[in-house]
């Protein structure tokens, strides 16, 4: 089924483009990022006080080649301890994650709390829906033209969750918008950061 889901995002790339947060369950259920962690955005390279194992973190991160729209990966840099946080529906990106940020020069540990996404074809379903709503949208189509994709699907046991970074607040609400209007879906969480706000709080 994931193969099928994987085809349908590469397609609709041609189409539309598609373009992180600790995983656990909320008392509704579904996917709770951690706010604290540093998200994979594409403003994060503007950032002047990041160290040196931070944006090395964030670019290993980045170049999984697994790692897409349905998925969200975040990370907190605490001396030479790395913990990753996230959610994923790739087989294997939580290792992958792992074993790419443990070679980092200065990395002496890594606290690995991704959350491994379990198999459902009501999700599955769901997220080719919420894919479509989303990114078909004309002022939201310009998120999926960054190496990393502005805006994360999260699906998990019908609860979606919206994570990444979007230019500003309509933007953030247009795609609540749509989340929200996608079938059998049994509650959104909209964690989108707005660009403006994530700059002004450095």
């Amino acid at each position: 089924m994931w193969s099928k889901i994987q085809a349908f995002a590469l397609a609709s790339l041609l189409v539309f483009g598609f373009g992180s947060a600790l995983a656990q369950k909320s008392n509704q259920g579904g996917y709770a990022p951690d706010g604290n962690a540093k998200r994979i955005s594409p403003y994060a390279g503007q950032q002047s006080d990041q160290d040196r194992i931070a944006r090395e973190v964030r670019h290993q991160l980045v170049m999984l080649p697994y790692y897409s729209v349905f998925d969200d990966l975040a990370y907190k840099v605490d001396g030479s301890t790395v913990t990753l946080y996230g959610a994923t529906l790739e087989p294997g990106l939580k290792r992958d994650a792992e074993a790419a940020v443990k070679h980092i020069e200065g990395v002496d540990k890594v606290v690995n709390n991704i959350q491994e996404l379990p198999p459902s074809p009501m999700d599955d379903q769901i997220r080719r829906a919420e894919f479509r709503a989303i990114y078909a949208t004309p002022q939201l189509q310009k998120y999926g033209w960054y190496a990393v994709q502005g805006i994360h699907i999260i699906v998990d046991n019908g609860h979606v969750t919206l994570t990444g970074v979007v230019d500003n607040q309509a933007d953030k609400d247009i795609a609540n918008l749509k989340a929200n209007s996608v079938p059998n879906v049994f509650s959104v969480t909209n964690d989108l950061q707005v660009a403006n706000n994530q700059r002004a709080s450095k």
